[in-house]
């Protein structure tokens, strides 16, 4: 790789079980296929990990992977992709977290690193350019995310160390635990801290001084020019700066499709008490970005009084701020802060940890359950007391809360006496803080999500421009670009689809490539030329997107997924939002028309919902085609 510019060219494989460390050269095959991040370790996770394999086990391998553009001025370009197969769905586990830890992992030299095996007792790893050591961490076994991130800094006495790690309800065996880097920046979904946990690696800590360069750089600072100009002239940009993710809060209300209640209703009567603009007027003390960021849109934020008074962070992001007040029914913005505190201090996945007490509390709702068996809790909607107990609890893996550690599929399953019928799932992952019968296309692409009940893996904001011309320039269908239409949504979610997988191959922000759409495969193709050092077209940029959707596609497939999985709860498809819900009253989602039109746009046989042989062999996927084929999953 040493003829080729932004890459470190390098990649660190570790076995814990043997405690062995090993670098290797980036294969430059890999490099022009997957790009980076998460292509890289979705190839690895396909070669790599066997089917069936347990996803808590030695066999199990754990990927970090980084783009080409980390480490540079490409803004945002400041994010990392964590996968394994996930034991939290038993499919492909993958999350993604922004800060700093992305850009210390290239500076320190290298694109990825491979975690395979499992120490026999808790350890570290240290990564320090060419130092690599792994360390013993009983000392820092049950401490929590941020009192991780202290005793490292403090110990190895470097302040700019970067830290990823888990907390203690990894350790116990929550299954949607996640890996947290700068204290609060969660590549929280699938339980990629629970892996972390099962090989005993308590953290990932890098520090790193080499240098990373691009080809052309007076080309790539015009370029930089360019897109920031696009940026900041955007109509969004003021929005997202002052109120970053929060801002939906009150939009999605708006719309009539805000989570609430565990998805019984789409308005929220306190969505002002707890919105995004009632934090930046209260609550917040300055903005903050992530590493080369031009829109700082995280925030600082203090709570001066009341119960939680002292309280101090960085955040909250909409899913947890959602998912802690509509979700659960709490109108205390105090409260939902608390909540999400603790869950970036056990490191929990707020989503789903959000999704089970709004599962439990329509449980007790509806007398499937009693306060007898929740540890004597009142399960009532916005019952503050609860809503922290149970967090505490399911970290702890504690009386009731032991019920809810696996996730919603599985407390259904234990508790029974029709509780299924409020798991709010796809493919054993929890789904997003709106509800899709208000934005059909992200309905479809929760759906479809290679890694279950996702919104990240698509993000077709597209559906609410209500430019029907652009719909019909765009997709052919004028319809595709309402919300509430179902038409043409399978060409919006396979094209967002493939703009996600750009973005974390870059690992650069969903914010500006997918959402502000202001790098087009064109752009794209001509920063990878200055940076890199290629000759590349849009053609090739998005090809290398479609890839790896496809293989994760393949990859799910080998684990036993069919079109039989590409569901929606029935909530969505038979009850209508009701009259409450404003202006998406009365709608359901149509979704097997919408999954056709999917996978004929994907090129997938619609009966099984798999990819062909002829489409893989199209990507350059021939190899994988070879495998499924002999496994009898798809014809030769």
């Amino acid at each position: 790789m040493s003829e080729w510019a932004a890459y470190a060219g390098r990649i660190l494989r570790v076995d814990l079980s043997r405690r062995r460390v090993e670098v290797e050269p980036l294969d430059a095959k890999l490099a022009r296929e997957y790009l980076g991040g998460r292509g890289f370790n979705m190839r690895r996770l396909y070669d790599e990990v066997k089917p069936g394999v347990d996803a808590l086990s030695p066999a199990n391998v754990l990927s970090f992977g980084v783009g080409p553009l980390n480490g540079t001025l490409f803004p945002g370009a400041a994010r990392f992709n964590v996968s394994a197969k996930s034991p939290q769905t038993g499919i492909l586990g993958d999350a993604n977290a922004g800060g700093f830890f992305g850009p210390e992992l290239k500076y320190a030299g290298y694109d990825q690193i491979i975690i395979t095996g499992a120490a026999d007792r808790p350890v570290y790893l240290l990564v320090h350019n060419d130092r690599v050591e792994i360390r013993p961490a009983d000392h820092l076994w049950g401490l929590d995310v941020w009192e991780t991130h202290r005793q490292l800094r403090s110990e190895l006495s470097d302040s700019r160390l970067q830290v990823a790690c888990i907390g203690p309800a990894a350790e116990r065996g929550v299954l949607f635990s996640g890996v947290f880097a700068n204290l609060t920046r969660a590549a929280a979904r699938t339980g990629m801290g629970t892996v972390m946990a099962a090989k005993n690696l308590k953290a990932v800590a890098v520090r790193g001084t080499k240098p990373v360069r691009v080809a052309q750089p007076q080309d790539f600072l015009r370029l930089i020019e360019q897109l920031d100009q696009a940026i900041y002239s955007h109509r969004d940009y003021p929005m997202r700066t002052r109120l970053g993710t929060t801002w939906l809060v009150s939009a999605l209300n708006r719309y009539g499709c805000l989570t609430t209640r565990n998805y019984q209703t789409g308005l929220f009567p306190a969505a002002a008490e707890v919105s995004g603009e009632k934090l930046a007027s209260d609550y917040n003390r300055k903005m903050k970005g992530c590493f080369s960021c031009t829109i700082p849109c995280s925030r600082f934020f203090r709570v001066e009084g009341g119960p939680f008074a002292g309280l101090a962070s960085e955040g909250p992001e909409f899913e947890g701020l959602a998912g802690f007040s509509s979700r659960v029914g709490n109108s205390d913005v105090t409260l939902a802060l608390k909540a999400v505190d603790l869950c970036n201090r056990y490191g929990l996945d707020a989503i789903t940890t959000s999704a089970c007490i709004s599962f439990a509390m329509e449980c007790y709702e509806k007398g499937i359950i009693g306060q007898q068996e929740a540890d004597g809790l009142d399960l009532s909607w916005g019952n503050g007391q609860t809503i922290l107990a149970l967090i505490d609890k399911i970290a702890r893996r504690e009386g009731f809360g032991d019920v809810l550690a696996d996730g919603t599929p599985a407390a259904a399953r234990k508790i029974g006496r029709g509780s299924e019928r409020y798991v709010m799932d796809v493919k054993g992952l929890e789904f997003f803080q709106a509800d899709p019968r208000g934005i059909k296309a992200y309905g479809l692409g929760v759906a479809v999500a290679s890694r279950g009940g996702d919104h990240l893996r698509s993000e077709p904001s597209f559906e609410f421009s209500e430019n029907a011309e652009e719909g019909r320039r765009r997709y052919g269908v004028a319809d595709s670009a309402f919300r509430l239409a179902y038409r043409g949504k399978g060409l919006v979610v396979k094209d967002f689809e493939e703009k996600c997988a750009l973005a974390d191959a870059l690992n650069a922000c969903k914010n500006t490539i997918v959402n502000m759409e202001v790098l087009p495969y064109d752009l794209a193709a001509r920063f990878l030329e200055a940076a890199i050092g290629w000759e590349v077209s849009p053609e090739e940029v998005q090809q290398a997107c479609e890839r790896t959707v496809n293989l994760e596609r393949a990859f799910i497939a080998r684990e036993g997924v069919r079109r039989q999985d590409d569901y929606l709860p029935e909530r969505f498809l038979k009850e209508p939002l009701p009259a409450d819900s404003g202006a998406s009253a009365g709608q359901v989602i149509e979704l097997e028309p919408m999954l056709d039109e999917y996978y004929a746009a994907r090129g997938w046989e619609l009966s099984s919902g798999l990819p062909t042989a002829g489409k893989l062999r199209q990507l350059g996927l021939g190899d994988v085609a070879e495998d499924l084929a002999a496994r009898a999953i798809i014809s030769a």
